[in-house]
């Protein structure tokens, strides 16, 4: 799912999705600190923590202020494989 829209923020949407895969992965280019996918991740606890099998995962930038190189870029912003690594987990039992 993809969210388009942050305020509102549209929570019945999200709810619902986790009722129906009962896992969540969070992508979010920003630090997992203070984040919108600790506030996604925190309404989903209030509202929705009986419907998960598994925890949460959050799959964020590294936090360091953001480089303006290429490469160190690259290694500070969330990769496909990341997210990839993190869906496995949660369907694996991993995560």
């Amino acid at each position: 799912m993809d969210l388009r829209t942050l305020r509102p923020i549209d929570d019945q949407t999200i709810m619902e999705s986790v009722a129906h895969t009962h896992r969540v992965v969070i992508v979010d280019e920003a630090w997992r600190s203070g984040s919108l996918a600790a506030e996604v991740s925190a309404r989903i606890v209030e509202q929705a923590f009986y419907e998960l099998d598994a925890p949460i995962s959050r799959v964020c930038s590294a936090e360091v202020p953001m480089p303006y190189a290429a490469a160190l870029e690259h290694a500070a912003l969330p990769q496909p494989e990341d997210v990839q690594a993190a869906a496995a987990g949660l369907v694996n039992g991993d995560g």
